[in-house]
């Protein structure tokens, strides 16, 4: 594909450095949580070092829980280890500038170890979301295939600013919008100098804007982006889910991509995925074949049905993913697959280079490198043993009697602590080190006192 308007090459950014248009660069990563972290630099010291030989930070950031505490249970991290430092080793190929940020580009690393840790120095840092989708793309190329992914992420948008809202715990917020809004113009023209900001500014920083749409929930959007390959589609989503809570934050007003924050519908994150040969040939599509689809594309589809309850952990990460999962509210309940049938997991849909199947499962909370892993090792899996599709469903998969997704996070954790396509595509130390991040939230969440409990027993029990 075409070079992207707002990426940079390192002569580029030197010489605006050298003119004193560019003084701070961001080194950033994705976390566990999938937010973007890191740290600022001045762009003459990154020009000078850090774009050669990377930075430092803690380890403990790929073992902590969402409010950044330290917890047990981690082997790449601990008091006992002494949470040393690992490198964040800049990619180059990530350079870009971030126009709702004066003065500043970022760029994405990768993580590796430092010799002080005990492993080899310059060993990848296995747990780190990046890290685990690289690893599975490799294993495409080495089938000569590769995966062009898109992700479709809804957020709801808030009159108040972040601020308030932590003040108010996040209750008592006004919506954007007074009732359901999906594809309507008019209440979505109040949040247009706001998602305008977001749209042109993720055009200034390398990603191509598709457009904006109304949702169905107070205050919804979904702003969609071109797909690409893979690991630069789940790059250029972490550009963008931090980069709008930013610009959202000038607005003094807030967003969030929870999954459900709600009884309404809830934040999806629906992700296509397609894969071709690296010869560019639609290695999915037989025009000849029932459906288009080619014996790949089945033994593809095959092997999400069959990885999907196992590898939900990676699509539903988080507690409140799976309050999501309701009948009738357009996120999937079923493991079933069918033909641009949005009540199924598995939406098969476009033809030609562009058939590709959509997961319905992801919430606006996943970890999009997780996930994106999941379904290319899912599907590797169906390949690799040439598993048969079972026949589409017709009709409403909400009524249908396949096999359900999973309603917990702990029965996720479950699932994916005893499965081997898990534990062979990523890893014995991958699923460990992930198992362990499920099983802090559940009992965080086991230990808490909710405003549900209070209500139905403060006065009546």
């Amino acid at each position: 594909m075409a070079r992207r308007s707002g990426m940079l090459t390192t002569d580029e950014l030197n010489a605006l450095i050298d003119g004193g248009d560019i003084d701070t660069v961001i080194v950033a990563f994705t976390d566990m949580q999938g937010r973007l972290i890191g740290k600022r630099v001045g762009a003459r010291f990154f020009k000078d070092e850090i774009s050669a030989h990377g930075a430092e930070c803690c380890n403990y950031l790929l073992a902590v829980d969402v409010e950044m505490n330290t917890v047990d249970g981690y082997r790449i991290s601990s008091w006992e280890k002494g949470y040393g430092d690992m490198a964040m080793i800049p990619d180059l190929d990530t350079l870009r500038l971030v126009p709702w940020i004066p003065g500043t580009a970022l760029v994405l690393a990768d993580l590796t170890w430092l010799p002080e840790q005990g492993e080899s120095e310059g060993a990848p840092v296995r747990p780190s979301p990046r890290e685990i989708l690289k690893v599975q793309v490799a294993r495409l190329a080495d089938r000569n295939l590769a995966a062009f992914v898109g992700t479709e992420l809804e957020f709801l948008v808030f009159d108040d600013s972040y601020r308030d809202a932590w003040k108010k715990g996040y209750t008592g917020l006004t919506p954007a919008s007074d009732y359901n809004i999906d594809y309507a113009l008019l209440a979505s023209t109040r949040m247009e100098p706001l998602l305008r900001d977001i749209r042109v500014g993720m055009e200034g920083a390398g990603l191509y804007c598709e457009g904006v749409k109304g949702e169905c929930n107070l205050g919804q959007q979904e702003i969609a982006f071109r797909y690409d390959e893979a690991l630069v589609t789940c790059d250029n989503h972490s550009i963008y889910k931090n980069g709008a809570k930013e610009i959202a934050d000038k607005h003094g007003k807030a967003l969030t991509f929870m999954a459900k924050y709600n009884q309404r519908e809830g934040n999806s994150c629906h992700i296509h995925i397609s894969v071709r040969g690296t010869d560019g040939s639609a290695v999915f599509a037989d025009e000849d074949a029932e459906h288009g689809m080619s014996k790949m594309f089945r033994h593809f589809m095959a092997g999400q049905l069959k990885a999907m309850r196992e590898l939900t952990l990676f699509f539903a990460p988080n507690i409140n993913s799976y309050k999501r999962f309701v009948e009738g509210s357009f996120a999937p309940t079923a493991v079933a697959w069918g033909l641009d049938n949005r009540t199924c997991s598995l939406r098969v849909v476009g033809h030609g280079h562009g058939l590709r199947v959509e997961n319905r499962v992801p919430g606006g909370d996943v970890n999009q490198y997780l996930a994106v892993a999941a379904l290319i090792a899912g599907g590797l899996h169906g390949i690799e043993h040439e598993l048969e599709l079972e026949p589409m469903l017709e009709g409403n998969a909400y009524g249908s009697e396949a096999p359900r997704v999973p309603t917990t996070l702990r029965e996720a954790a479950e699932l994916f602590g005893a499965s081997s396509i898990a534990r062979d595509a990523f890893g014995d130390d991958i699923v460990e080190h992930y198992l362990n991040n499920a099983r802090v939230e559940t009992a965080a969440y086991d230990a808490a006192i909710t405003d549900w409990e209070r209500i139905r027993g403060f006065e009546r029990f």
